[in-house]
């Protein structure tokens, strides 16, 4: 692997306050649609959607998105 391939970084963002899945996809992918972005989001960030959920009651419950996490918000790069 070169150098040169190593510079390249995948687009990524930090999670708003309240961010969701649907939030994130409306914002950062709007030429697809809610339900479209949500899914393409989720499949390129599975560390976060394969999350175990959090507890029922807690601040975090109903929602696996955290504020430190890394969304990624396109596609893993394909090897050359």
């Amino acid at each position: 692997m070169s150098d040169t391939k190593l510079s390249v970084v995948r687009k990524s963002i930090r999670p708003q306050a309240g961010d969701s899945w649907a939030t994130i996809a409306d914002r950062e992918l709007p030429k697809l649609k809610t339900e479209d972005g949500v899914s393409s989001l989720q499949s390129w960030n599975l560390h976060v959607y394969m999350r175990a959920p959090a507890p029922e009651g807690s601040p975090r419950a109903g929602n696996p998105i955290l504020p430190s996490d890394v969304i990624f918000i396109e596609p893993p790069m394909a090897a050359a």
